[in-house]
C-alpha cells in the first residue's frame, strides 16, 4: 500500500522541465535506434558517424526550446534531420524530432507555417526519391503525406481546443465581474441611498427635536454596519485561499423585514403582504427576490416622491412572485444611463437569468411599480 501511494503521488513532469524530459526521450530513442554503426561490420567512416550522432543531439536538444521560437526550431530540426539521412547510411528514427517540431508549431495555432513545414519535408524526400533514393518509394512517401497531414490536424485541434477553453473561461470570469458589480451597486446603492436620506432628517431635526434626530442618527448608524456587513460577504468571492469564507447566509425573502425596517426609519410608510404557502426556495431565487426588493426601494429613497410603500411576495406551486408599489410622483419613464435605469436593468437581468421577467409602469393607484416573476422548478437545490 505505501508503494502504491507512492506512485500515486508521482506526477509527470511540467514546464521547461516537461520540454528537457522530451528532448532526452526523443535523443534516447534516436540514439537507440541509430545504433547500426556500433553493432555489426561497419558501412560508414567514423566521421561519418560522429556527425550523424551530432545532428541527433541538435535536433532532439533543439526541441527544449520548440514552445519560444515553434517555426524557427521546426526549421533547425528540419535541416538537421536532411543533413543526417543525407550522410548517414542507417536510418535510424530522428524524424520523431521533425514530427514533435511540426506538432508544436500546429499547436501554437500557426497552422500555415506547419503546413509550409510539411509540405517542404515531402518535397525534400520527393526529390530525393526521384534522384535515385531506393529507400523511400512512391508508397512510403504518400505514408509519410498522409502521417505529417494527421500531425498537423492534431496540433491544430489541441490549439483550437485550448483557445475554446481560454474563451470559455474569460467569458466565466466576465459573467462573475458582473455579477459581483450588480451586488456591489444593490448593496452599496440602497444603503448609501437611506444613509442620505437619514442624515438629511437629522440635520434639519438636530436643533428642533434633537429626539428624533438622534433615532435618524441611530438609523444611519445600523445602516452602515448593515451595508459593510453585506459589502464583506459580498467581496467573499474574492477572498484569499487561505481567508475563511463567510458564514452568514446569503439574502432572501426572511430577511425582507430588514429591508423594510431601514427603509421605515427613512421615513416611509412600508406594508408587507404574503399570499401563497411559503416553501423553501433555491439561494438563487432567494438572493434575486431580495435584491429586487432591495433595489426598488433604493429607487423610491432615491427618485421618487413617495410616502408609501406596498411590498407585495406571493407564493406559487412553482414560481414566487413580488410587487413593489409607492405612491410617488416621480418620472414615468426612465432615462437611459440614469441610476433608477441601471437598477430596473439589473433587477431584469437577475429575473432572466432564473427564466423569469420582470416588468414596471404606473401603479394601480398612480405611482411606480415594480413586478418581477420568478420561476423555481430547476431542480436548484433549496436553501438549507
Amino acid at each position: 500500500m505505501v508503494l502504491l501511494g507512492s506512485f500515486a503521488r508521482l506526477r509527470p513532469p511540467r514546464g521547461r522541465w516537461a520540454d528537457a524530459a522530451l528532448a532526452g526521450g526523443v535523443f534516447v530513442l534516436a540514439a537507440v535506434g541509430g545504433m547500426g554503426p556500433l553493432v555489426g561490420e561497419r558501412e560508414e567512416p567514423w566521421p561519418v558517424t560522429v556527425f550523424g550522432l551530432a545532428m541527433t543531439a541538435a535536433a532532439s536538444g533543439a526541441l527544449w526550446f520548440r514552445r519560444r521560437r515553434p517555426v524557427a526550431v521546426a526549421l533547425g530540426v528540419l535541416a538537421a534531420t536532411a543533413a543526417y539521412y543525407l550522410t548517414s547510411v542507417y536510418d535510424g528514427p530522428l524524424l520523431v524530432a521533425f514530427v514533435v517540431a511540426l506538432y508544436a508549431v500546429a499547436a501554437e495555432g500557426l497552422l500555415r507555417a506547419a503546413v509550409a513545414l510539411a509540405a517542404l519535408s515531402v518535397v525534400a524526400v520527393g526529390v530525393g526519391t526521384l534522384a535515385g533514393n531506393d529507400d523511400v518509394n512512391g508508397v512510403g512517401l504518400f505514408m509519410l503525406t498522409g502521417w505529417l497531414v494527421a500531425v498537423v490536424a492534431l496540433g491544430w485541434v489541441r490549439h483550437s481546443r485550448q483557445r475554446y477553453v481560454h474563451e470559455v473561461e474569460q467569458r466565466a470570469a466576465g459573467e462573475e465581474r458582473l455579477r459581483i458589480a450588480r451586488e456591489l451597486h444593490d448593496v452599496v446603492g440602497h444603503h448609501i441611498s437611506l444613509i442620505s436620506v437619514q442624515s438629511t432628517a437629522a440635520l434639519h431635526r438636530i436643533g428642533k427635536d434633537p429626539a428624533q434626530a438622534e433615532t435618524a442618527l441611530a438609523a444611519i448608524k445600523s445602516s452602515s454596519r448593515e451595508a459593510l456587513r453585506e459589502l464583506r460577504a459580498t467581496l467573499g468571492v474574492l477572498r484569499q485561499v487561505d481567508e475563511e469564507a463567510p458564514t452568514a447566509p446569503p439574502p432572501g425573502l426572511a430577511r425582507i423585514g430588514e429591508l423594510v425596517a431601514s427603509a421605515r426609519s427613512a421615513g416611509f410608510d412600508v406594508r408587507t403582504h404574503t399570499t401563497g404557502e411559503p416553501e423553501p426556495l433555491p439561494t438563487e431565487v432567494e438572493l434575486a427576490a431580495y435584491r429586487i426588493v432591495q433595489e426598488s426601494l433604493t429607487n423610491v429613497t432615491r427618485h421618487s416622491r413617495a410616502t408609501a410603500v406596498t411590498v407585495h411576495v406571493s407564493h406559487a406551486p412553482r414560481e414566487v412572485r413580488i410587487e413593489i408599489t409607492d405612491n410617488g410622483r416621480g418620472p414615468a419613464r426612465t432615462v437611459p444611463g440614469s441610476g433608477i435605469s441601471s437598477g430596473i436593468s439589473g433587477m431584469r437581468e437577475r429575473a432572466r437569468a432564473l427564466g423569469g421577467e420582470l416588468a414596471t409602469g404606473g401603479g394601480p393607484d398612480g405611482g411606480f411599480a415594480v413586478r418581477a416573476r420568478l420561476p423555481h422548478g430547476n431542480g436548484a437545490s433549496p436553501q438549507s
